[in-house]
């Protein structure tokens, strides 16, 4: 692993203790110009997880709290009428920034929710008939809450594709536990943390994170992969093209984190439940896949 990369993940690590596994996948999904949905109970790090890969890549960070009342306008922008100067003038919203945190963003409207499609996936947004270019790099870290808690709209399959990777926190083990009993609070902690990148830097990294080795073989086993999802009779319907793409790109960005030339098959294994579950959907019941039914679909596609 590139040092700087390695020394963002320690520095990660003083904010949420015990996730570095967590933090390494948050990190491979920015390197692969990804988006990444972070799901879990309340209070378990989540916005914390966001804010530190934020202030540690040393980008421009907007933050917007997901409510049932959040308009469109309030994330993308709005144009103003100036007398002065007899014309409209655009003031730009919070996505105008290169990490936009979603905080509970299960918590906004579908008209609001559907205000981020755009811009994740054409990297801009149209506004009053204008169509404005995001600063480059862009990436979304969305947080929710559970869909069966009180007030939340659940996320449309259209959304839900757009973001590469899925994370969930859970408990901390009992050593990160007592660590974080009796350390400071963790704004206190965030805010000791500085940027370790720039711009050109991070840019440099997802560039040459995409240039590792993927042999035709492991191509032949993503596409297996794919098809498995489409064919398996547990799930309403298969894993899109873009999912495919996602995929490679976050194998490449682990095998990159870990100082390899070339993707193996165990990063596709590694990365599949984080990939695949909050795409895939259990036809008896409509509830999300679980990591198990996409380990039991992996052990049914040849390993390369």
């Amino acid at each position: 692993m590139a040092s700087p990369l390695k020394n963002l993940i320690d520095q990660a690590e003083t904010v949420i203790f015990g996730k570095r596994l967590e933090i390494t996948l948050a990190l491979a999904c920015f390197l692969a110009k990804g988006h990444l949905l972070i799901e879990d109970l309340p209070g378990l790090g989540k916005t914390t997880l966001a804010r530190a890969l934020a202030r540690l890549s040393g980008l421009s960070f907007s933050r917007v709290q997901c409510t049932s009342d959040l308009l469109p306008a309030d994330v993308l922008g709005i144009s103003v009428y100036e007398r002065e100067r007899g014309e409209f003038r655009f003031l730009p919203g919070p996505i105008f920034s290169q990490v936009l945190l979603a905080d509970e963003i299960n918590r906004a409207t579908p008209k609001t929710q559907s205000a981020l499609l755009e811009a994740m996936e054409e990297l801009q947004v149209t506004s009053d008939g204008e169509t404005r270019a995001l600063p480059q790099p862009f990436f979304v870290i969305a947080t929710q809450n559970p869909a069966h808690q009180i007030g939340v709209f659940p996320l449309p399959e259209s959304q839900l594709d757009r973001f590469s990777l899925r994370l969930t926190l859970g408990y901390p083990n009992a050593g990160a536990e007592r660590a974080l009993l009796t350390a400071d609070s963790s704004q206190a902690r965030l805010d000791h943390l500085e940027a370790m990148l720039s711009t050109e830097e991070i840019i440099r990294h997802q560039e040459a994170s995409q240039t590792v080795f993927v042999a035709p073989a492991l191509l032949d086993y993503i596409q297996a992969v794919l098809t498995a999802s489409r064919q398996n009779a547990l799930f309403k319907h298969g894993l899109s093209p873009r999912a495919g793409l996602s995929m490679l790109a976050i194998a490449r960005a682990i095998a990159y984190l870990d100082g390899r030339k070339a993707v193996l098959p165990d990063d596709i294994q590694a990365i599949m439940p984080s990939v695949a579950c909050h795409r895939l959907r259990l036809r008896q019941n409509d509830e999300p896949a679980r990591p198990e039914d996409i380990e039991a679909m992996l052990r049914g596609v040849p390993i390369p």
